[in-house]
């Protein structure tokens, strides 16, 4: 029997995601992210390494905020 390779280009299924999604308004997520920070919640962490979704323009805008603002 002749052996036959195949070239492996990656997953040939997306990956389920981890769970429900769920579209919140910025204005809400804000707040509560912030008072979760202020309050020091140690819940908070273990999101950290959580990937988002977010738009363009808001990314860019967050950007331009962290590179503008004064140091401490």
């Amino acid at each position: 029997m002749r052996s036959r390779l195949r070239m492996f280009m990656g997953e040939t299924e997306p990956r389920p995601s981890a769970g429900p999604q769920v579209s919140v308004k910025v204005g809400e997520v804000s707040n509560m992210l912030a008072d979760a920070y202020r309050s020091d919640r140690t819940w908070l962490m273990d999101f950290a390494d959580d990937e988002i979704q977010m738009s363009q323009d808001l990314y860019e805008v967050l950007s331009a905020y962290i590179r503008m603002r004064p140091a401490a």
